[in-house]
């Protein structure tokens, strides 16, 4: 792996907190996903399609916090336009777990 990336370019990437307030099943997917909305406190809310749905149910998706680039330009997906990339870790299956705090913090709070 070639280290690119300077520091300068990382600090451009806006990775926030945010609670998810809304999950439901994305049904006009290519793959199957859910529907996220997450409220990023003084960024306001945004919609996200993500591929969790190996280790995750929208039940136990909401009310917990993410971890989401919120600066990526919006993105169609199916019927819906992305505006936040949820991170997590991939494993060689690509089932995702979600990246999170491990403490509740004020949504909107930059992972740095």
């Amino acid at each position: 792996m070639e280290n690119n990336l300077s520091w300068k370019e990382f600090i451009h990437v806006e990775m926030r907190v945010g609670t998810i307030i809304s999950a439901e099943e994305f049904k006009e997917a290519r793959n199957p996903a859910y529907k996220l909305i997450i409220d990023f406190g003084d960024y306001g809310t945004r919609k996200t399609s993500a591929q969790i749905t190996d280790f995750y149910s929208p039940d136990q998706l909401i009310g917990r916090q993410v971890v989401a680039v919120i600066n990526f330009p919006p993105k169609q997906i199916a019927n819906m336009m992305s505006e936040c990339l949820v991170l997590g870790a991939v494993n060689e299956r690509k089932e995702v777990t979600l990246l999170h705090p491990d403490m509740k913090v004020k949504n909107g709070e930059r992972i740095g």
